[in-house]
């Protein structure tokens, strides 16, 4: 007869009855018979109420006495009859220093110390175990010493006192002395033949968790995006929007001062839009003074001296950098009546007619720092990189002279990673040209320092990836995703 069936008798006869006397009864753990109890509970065959109780039990020292006698007994029985030096019995006699303590105050023993070395003799004839037989009463499951001598025992370590859980049962709402086993699914078959009209159904469990979903995880590339955010936050920049990533020419190349001849602007480097293809929504007066400092030079530059074209400006392009995006912020700060220093950041896309390739993707992520304030220079700049990289993890930075169309001096940056123990290339910075930043009514001493650099080569060095295809792309392996740490970059 299976548990559960025995324990449906026993209720039957009984009407009630506690999950330990049924352990015992059936002479099974008690454990399992807790769990036979909560499968009849859940058919509403039986119905269970906690209960506590406290027992006492044996230590491991207990059950040494209970065997072999108590500490003093020991020690009285390894007495000879002309007596032991005391110096002996401390040494040889096991547990000596209690068992000598206990016999000495029972009256079992005295020291003789008329021949010199003192002797341990025996005091009485004979002596009764008390301890002893107290242990086995309590073994027997009799218990009817005392509280006072109980808690000696417990000093003693002979006895713990045990809360032993449980449960009474008694009769639920379904009981029967046979289980019928309930049907957990509604079949196609069922509905079909109508069987589901007598047939039994196990009631659903609507507190029960069930299986977690499969959630997100966020990707390398927004762990180190998150890292990048904060440390522009704590030094005080301001976000810049970014959600707009159809540029016109003029916005992503002639507000820049880059020439109409670059070869950036060529379709072999940027995606031009066939739908719209071109935008007619400029500030007028500004887009003037752009296409003069173009064409015939100004601000005390000589332009490029070229027939500057408004239909090449209109052209609708993906843009293929966010320093577009500080350009539009730029000539909103100079319409401002009052100028006010400003400290602008973002990251997020930019596309480029690339070459697929271990290190080279046709859209990036471009990381940009913006200051404008009056008379900054490029001491300033190497200082706030300085400042900026460090909260990256790179405190050894060097700088190359570089060549952009908008910014004058512009430096290449280069950091030196202990993990590759080389210097590589991290950014590109400079200072915003004067042909670029007075046509937008910027006043003649406010300056403007910027620098850009990947998101992806940090993310790829942090992570230990060679190639960007595993880190950005249909190749991406989402153990990898799911799997990385959340990103240092102090690490």
């Amino acid at each position: 007869m299976e548990l559960t069936e025995k324990i449906l008798h026993y209720l039957e006869k009984s009407g009630k009855a506690d999950t330990l006397t049924l352990a015992t009864e059936f002479n099974e753990d008690h454990q399992k018979v807790v769990g036979a109890v909560k499968s009849l509970e859940a058919l509403e065959m039986v119905v269970s109420e906690a209960t506590k109780s406290t027992r006492w039990e044996l230590t491991g020292e207990g059950q040494l006495v209970s065997d072999k006698g108590s500490h003093e007994a020991v020690l009285y029985n390894s007495i000879p009859e002309n007596g032991m030096p005391q110096a002996e019995v401390m040494k040889t006699v096991p547990n000596a220093k209690v068992g000598f303590s206990k016999a000495m105050s029972a009256g079992w023993i005295f020291i003789d110390k008329s021949g010199g070395a003192p002797l341990v003799k025996r005091k009485v004839e004979s002596i009764t175990d008390t301890v002893q037989d107290h242990l086995n009463e309590i073994k027997k499951g009799i218990d009817n010493i005392p509280d006072n001598v109980r808690n000696d025992y417990k000093k003693r370590k002979l006895l713990q006192e045990v809360t032993v859980k449980s449960f009474l049962l008694s009769k639920g709402p379904q009981f029967a002395t046979t289980i019928k086993k309930l049907e957990t699914d509604l079949t196609s078959e069922m509905l079909l033949t109508g069987a589901w009209k007598t047939l039994q159904f196990k009631p659903y469990n609507f507190d029960a968790l069930g299986q977690p979903p499969e959630c997100g995880h966020l990707h390398p590339l927004l762990k180190v995006r998150s890292e990048f955010r904060e440390i522009f936050l704590e030094l005080g920049f301001t976000e810049m929007p970014t959600n707009q990533y159809i540029e016109s020419s003029f916005w992503n190349f002639d507000a820049l001062f880059q020439p109409q001849q670059h070869p950036a602007r060529d379709a072999h480097d940027t995606f031009f839009m066939s739908s719209p293809n071109a935008t007619k929504d400029f500030p007028m007066d500004y887009l003037e003074r752009v296409k003069k400092v173009h064409s015939k030079g100004g601000y005390g530059s000589q332009g490029y001296r070229y027939d500057w074209k408004i239909e090449e400006a209109q052209k609708n392009l993906l843009r293929t950098h966010t320093t577009a995006v500080s350009a539009r912020m730029l000539y909103k700060l100079a319409q401002q009546k009052e100028f006010v220093p400003q400290k602008y950041f973002s990251i997020d896309k930019v596309f480029r007619n690339e070459t697929l390739d271990a290190t080279h993707l046709a859209e990036f992520h471009q990381v940009e720092g913006v200051i404008a304030n009056r008379g900054l220079g490029l001491a300033d700049l190497i200082s706030v990189l300085d400042a900026f990289f460090k909260r990256l993890g790179f405190d050894k930075l060097q700088f190359k002279p570089a060549y952009n169309p908008y910014t004058e001096p512009s430096m290449e940056i280069f950091a030196f990673h202990n993990g590759l123990d080389k210097w590589i290339e991290i950014g590109n910075s400079g200072v915003f040209r004067p042909e670029m930043l007075l046509p937008m009514g910027l006043p003649e001493d406010v300056n403007v320092i910027a620098w850009g650099l990947s998101l992806e080569r940090p993310t790829m060095i942090k992570y230990g990836l060679n190639n960007i295809r595993d880190l950005v792309g249909p190749k991406v392996d989402l153990q990898m995703v799911q799997s990385n740490p959340i990103c240092r970059l102090d690490k």
